[in-house]
């Protein structure tokens, strides 16, 4: 079967239906309330939501329908669920010994651009993806959170805010980015839904082996 087929075949599940809607309402009411310079901006972010919902549906679909992702599915959500953890968990990733581990993950030959990677940001984790790696100046660059020094042990972003720091891929920090889960001072909060954007590399991840991501 090819997989065009197969998204065929999802095309025409109610579950995908689902998904659609419940990601255009998302979206919709996203658009409603910012702030854009100008119509021709709104009209831009609508012309290309067809686009981004239907591939985030469908590799949703596929991701779950072929058992490559641990989470649950949420259809009527459209979001991933999993049990949450009472603390935020990153204290493994905390001391200089494990953040020299993280950095040597980053500096090995098999991490490349447009890989999905969590960001830390104050309370909650956010997948990003890598968008660049320098090498020379030893240091990565992620979409959403910019440049982070591999030189350094602190793995914070390079305009030094204390907001934003790069962790390395495991089963809890992946599952926590991708369901949103978030803390306040170790107590658990209300989820975060994650944006389009992040679901759709969500299913990206490859849970065997964060290095080497799926084709969607």
């Amino acid at each position: 079967m090819s997989q065009s087929s197969l998204w065929q075949i999802h095309t025409d599940t109610g579950n995908f239906a689902e998904l659609c809607n419940a990601l255009y309402q998302r979206e919709i009411n996203l658009i409603a309330k910012a702030n854009f310079t100008n119509a021709q901006a709104v009209q831009v972010r609508l012309k290309s939501l067809p686009y981004y919902i239907s591939r985030t549906a469908h590799a949703m679909t596929q991701v779950n329908a072929d058992d490559h992702s641990p989470l649950l599915l949420d259809y009527q959500n459209a979001s991933w669920s999993s049990k949450q953890s009472k603390k935020i968990p990153v204290p493994d990733q905390e001391t200089a010994t494990e953040r020299a581990k993280v950095i040597k993950w980053y500096l090995q030959d098999d991490v490349c651009v447009g890989l999905a990677v969590p960001v830390l940001l104050v309370d909650h984790i956010i997948i990003d993806c890598i968008d660049r790696i320098d090498l020379d100046k030893q240091r990565v660059r992620t979409n959403i959170g910019g440049w982070f020094s591999l030189a350094s042990n602190e793995l914070m972003n390079q305009e030094q805010s204390p907001n934003k720091r790069l962790l390395k891929p495991n089963k809890k920090i992946m599952t926590s980015a991708c369901t949103g889960q978030c803390w306040q001072g170790n107590n658990k909060q209300r989820p975060i839904m994650p944006t389009l954007r992040e679901l759709l590399l969500s299913c990206s991840i490859n849970w065997d082996d964060f290095k080497k991501p799926l084709v969607i």
